[in-house]
Parts: structure tokens; C-alpha cells; sequence
């Protein structure tokens, strides 16, 4: 594609105007006593992203792994209404870009003109204990949560996303800063974050809640459609399921609502099969 009519691509937004729907936003105060509030907020599907965070085709950590193969085919449903409702779908499967190299939706993202940021955009954000004082799980041993033959200083195994969601004309791939320049260029300022793990690249990410809050968009998290790096054999010592529970309270008390799968496609929110 030639580069003038990629820029047009770039800034063109969905020519599905779709009307805005509601979701149910769940926040908490830092006040760990009261209970979490819900309020209906409308969505405006011509100017909000669903960002796909790291959602790869496998792991260091096959527990983590197998979630995530258990989790895609609900994230791709909920990926393919949101697209048919007009919203961006940016998928961000860091350190792969070698294979979507020449791909239309990775040259589009690579189009995207750089926009003005608030605070610089990074590579990666750490805890930011001024705002979020400490996570609510250890997370130091890398968190995997079952044996694993992968060790620190191997390559890392992931190539690419997982199959299981679809990369459709007119969806971009990154991994970078680019996530934010492609919602500034089509005057998108909501995101919708999905994907792993959410004590680490969900937060962290150049397209993570810690720098999209920080550039003032307005995020929402979908808290059935995320996991973390826990081991229930670090504090707190809670099962895994739980340890995603707290950490999904912490985001709602230090940085952003969260809504569920179910407020766009009916039903019961996604739940793994080992959650007891």
C-alpha cells in the first residue's frame, strides 16, 4: 500500500457508526472496608480500541499457557462483536512483530504519525508506589504456578498470537507506543484492555493501564478476560484464581473501572474451569 493512501487508512475511523451501548463499570475506593461501586457508563464503539495484551501462542509457564488457550475463544467473540460494533482492535503480542512483519494491520500501527503525550510513553512502566503503594500478591518468583522446563536467560518461546483470535482487515499489530498514536490519530479515547497478566504487561506495557491512564484516556479493563503470574505458594498464600481477584480490586481502587465480557455479549461472565 502506498504510504499516502496508508496514512488514510491510519486515520480513518470505522465507517460503522454504531450506537453507543452501556457496560457496568466496577470501581473501589482505597478504603479496603467499603464495598465496590457500580455505575452504567455508554460506550461509543467509533471511539474506543479493544487492546489485546500478549495473548501469545504459548509461555514460559504452561499453566499460564493453558488459561490462556482456555480464556482465547471467549476473548474472540467478545473481539468480534466489538469490531462489528465499529471499535478498533489493536492486538499487542509483544516481542513477535518479526511475524507479522509486511502485514496490513502491522504496517498500519507502523503509520500511525507519533501524537503528544502527556508523560513520556516507555518500553515499560513499573509499580508506582506513590499512586498503587504495593501489589497485593508476591509476585518475585515470576509466578509461575506449576512446573516449568524454561528457564531465565532462554529464549523466550512465544512467535506470534494465538490462532484461536482472529487479525482481520482494518485491526492493527504492535507492541509499542504505536497502540496509543493509532487511537489519537482516529479519535479514539477509550480503550478496552484485555489479555496477560495483569500484575505484569497488563499494567506495565507501553499500551498497559499504568500509560494509557497516565496519558488521560479513558480505560476500562475486562476483568473475566485477564490472568496473572501468581504462585499460591507466596503471600498471601490464596489460590491462583483468587490472587487475580485481588489483583483486578487493586486496579479498580488505583487506576481504572473494570467491566466484564458479559455486558457486550449476555450471559455469565467467562470463568476458568479450575476456579472452584
Amino acid at each position: 500500500m502506498r504510504p499516502a493512501l496508508l496514512l488514510a487508512a491510519v486515520l480513518m475511523t470505522s465507517p460503522l457508526q454504531a450506537a453507543p451501548f452501556e457496560v457496568e463499570a466496577r470501581t473501589r475506593s482505597k478504603d479496603l472496608k467499603e464495598a465496590p461501586s457500580l455505575r452504567r457508563e455508554p460506550i461509543e464503539p467509533a471511539r474506543t480500541a479493544a487492546i489485546v495484551c500478549d495473548m501469545w501462542d504459548t509461555h514460559t509457564c504452561p499453566a499460564a499457557a493453558a488459561r490462556v488457550a482456555e480464556m482465547a475463544p471467549r476473548m474472540e467473540a467478545l473481539l468480534s462483536e466489538l469490531r462489528k460494533r465499529g471499535a478498533l482492535i489493536i492486538h499487542c503480542p509483544s516481542d513477535t512483530m518479526k511475524f507479522y512483519e509486511g502485514a496490513p494491520g502491522r504496517k498500519m500501527a507502523q503509520a500511525a504519525p507519533q501524537a503528544p503525550t502527556k508523560t513520556p510513553l516507555q518500553r515499560w512502566v513499573r509499580l508506582m508506589p506513590e499512586r498503587e503503594g504495593a501489589l497485593p500478591i508476591d509476585d518475585s518468583d515470576g509466578g509461575c504456578d506449576g512446573p516449568q522446563t524454561w528457564k531465565p536467560g532462554d529464549p523466550y518461546p512465544w512467535t506470534r498470537q494465538i490462532a484461536t483470535l482472529s487479525i482481520l482487515p482494518g485491526d492493527a499489530v504492535t507492541d509499542s507506543r504505536e497502540a496509543y498514536d493509532l487511537m489519537v490519530a482516529q479519535g479514539r479515547d477509550t480503550a478496552v484492555i484485555m489479555g496477560v497478566h495483569l500484575n505484569m504487561c497488563v499494567l506495565g506495557r507501553p499500551f498497559g493501564i499504568r500509560q494509557l491512564v497516565s496519558q488521560g484516556l479513558r480505560t476500562l479493563l475486562v476483568r473475566d478476560l485477564t490472568d496473572t503470574m501468581y504462585n499460591p505458594e507466596r503471600a498471601p498464600k490464596v489460590s491462583h484464581f483468587e490472587g487475580t481477584r485481588l489483583m483486578v480490586e487493586h486496579i479498580e481502587r488505583h487506576w481504572c473501572p473494570t467491566m466484564t465480557s458479559a455486558d457486550v455479549l449476555g450471559g455469565t461472565p467467562f470463568r476458568f474451569s479450575g476456579d472452584r
